[in-house]
């Protein structure tokens, strides 16, 4: 699995995946975690801020994620991922772990690309 363009009306949605598998499943969030979490086997879905400076912080996530299969999709956002992962600062990757009530709208989301 390649790493996702989502459209601009999709964003938003992705932010929504983020919120939902926080309040029902389990998410981690900063870029060690995510990485851990990929090599580990654990993360379903891997989101990545596009904004985040050096870009070297996260250029190996979407490749990692590639690697292991699991999807990886850019926001434009780290301040907006943070927010919606509910943390007061800004994150530079979000990993779903658990997607609890937000697995029909990952498969959604994933299905449009």
């Amino acid at each position: 699995m390649v790493s996702i363009e989502v459209p601009k009306e999709s964003i938003d949605k992705v932010y929504e995946i983020i919120e939902v598998a926080k309040t029902t499943g389990k998410i981690i969030k900063g870029t060690n975690e995510t990485t851990k979490a990929i090599e580990r086997g654990k993360a379903k879905l891997v989101v990545v801020a596009k904004d985040v400076s050096p870009q070297e912080i996260i250029m190996h996530l979407p490749l990692i994620a590639e690697e292991k299969n699991v999807p990886c999709i850019q926001v434009p956002s780290k301040e907006d991922l943070g927010a919606a992962a509910g943390i007061d600062v800004g994150t530079g990757s979000v990993a779903v772990i658990e997607e609890g009530e937000a697995k029909d709208l990952i498969r959604r989301i994933l299905s449009k690309n």
